[in-house]
């Protein structure tokens, strides 16, 4: 294999084969009417099984945790029972499905939510800006409830549940999301988690609940199943950036997650964004697999494979418009743009309705 095509190779990350490095990066999409899995997903889904990879949307493990309008959950067997049809499309391409298990925390509205439902949160911190409501559009972020001990123990048992699911369901892995602001970040975050308890405060206490949660996943389906997404230095999500010590913490986190061996560490590594040092640092704290995501093309990929900075690469947005993505890379084809307009609209429109580059030509 050419070191320009290592892009295409295939690699094996912890218990999951990868027919190549290349990884569809996960993107709400809102079209989870309901809040399960439907026929427009999974030929959204089966359309890009030629990745090596798929990440699913952001998906929550609790009723609490669907703080965006029209996400799915993973809490429920007609839920399971969905996602398990779109993994039987996705392996038909030869490409393998994880979940990302998503808890908003703080970051929604009630409405989002099914009815007796609250926000929840590691602190009772409203976060900036508004969200979307189906029933009346832009809403404030409400103050969210501060997760007492027996919402810690049952939010912990619901991504302990979500993972048996997907893995009997035929999924190949889940991943905990703990970046961009949502609810296992929140708890990482200065900004977002004022918790006076064993849980907050210092940053050996604020990565407590993740490490929690990590580990009862892992006792449940297998570290070689569990991979985790982070994004240090991003304020996304209203989140304490570029604050002092912040680098040294998420180091120790690592470090920490690279004791566990779980099957891949996905970082969020946009140029610009996150200094070329730290992504360096945390390399050389995580020998395991490591995922790269962050405004790749082709040439950039390639150059983070053949340097040993990655060892698979996400892509997100070419994705959207490009169902045939990996084609299209391997050829030098010219890429779809996508609507910008309906990323997050109801239906096949903007979502499932772009044509591969056979199409087009047929057409």
């Amino acid at each position: 294999m050419s070191h320009d095509n290592l892009l295409f190779s295939p690699k094996t990350i912890g218990q999951i084969p990868l027919q190549n490095r290349i990884v569809m990066a996960p993107m709400t999409r809102s079209r989870a009417i309901n809040n399960a899995p439907n026929d427009t997903m999974l030929d959204y889904y089966r359309q890009r099984n030629s990745a090596g990879l798929l990440i699913t949307e952001g998906t929550s493990p609790s009723a609490d945790g669907l703080g965006y309008a029209r996400i799915p959950g993973l809490f429920n067997q007609e839920q399971a029972d969905a996602w398990g049809k779109i993994a039987t499309a996705v392996h038909a391409g030869g490409s393998k499905l994880v979940v990302q298990l998503m808890h908003t925390g703080r970051v929604g509205h009630g409405l989002n939510l099914p009815e007796g439902k609250t926000l929840i949160a590691p602190s009772a911190v409203a976060a900036a800006g508004q969200m979307w409501t189906d029933q009346q559009g832009m809403q404030d972020h409400p103050v969210p409830k501060a997760m007492d001990k027996n919402d810690l123990e049952r939010v912990k048992s619901d991504y302990v549940h979500a993972s048996k699911l997907a893995i009997a369901a035929g999924l190949d892995g889940v991943e905990l999301h703990a970046a961009n602001g949502y609810l296992l970040g929140q708890f990482l975050n200065p900004r977002s988690n004022l918790r006076t308890d064993e849980y907050g405060g210092s940053p050996e206490n604020r990565r407590r609940y993740l490490l929690e949660v990590v580990d009862a996943v892992v006792a449940e389906i297998g570290a070689g199943h569990v991979g985790i997404r982070i994004s240090p230095f991003n304020p996304f999500n209203d989140l304490a950036a570029n604050y002092d010590g912040e680098e040294a913490e998420y180091l120790e986190l690592v470090r920490e997650l690279a004791n566990r061996n779980l099957a891949y560490l996905h970082l969020i590594a946009t140029p610009g964004a996150v200094p070329d040092s730290a992504v360096d640092a945390i390399r050389k704290a995580f020998p395991g697999p490591l995922m790269l995501a962050g405004d790749f093309n082709r040439e950039r990929a390639e150059a983070v494979l053949h340097s040993g900075l990655a060892d698979v690469v996400a892509f997100g947005r070419p994705f959207i418009g490009n169902p045939d993505l990996p084609e299209r890379l391997l050829k030098n084809i010219e890429l779809n743009a996508f609507n910008p307009d309906a990323l997050y609209t109801p239906g096949p429109q903007g979502y499932s309705d772009y044509l591969t580059h056979a199409e087009l030509a047929a057409a």
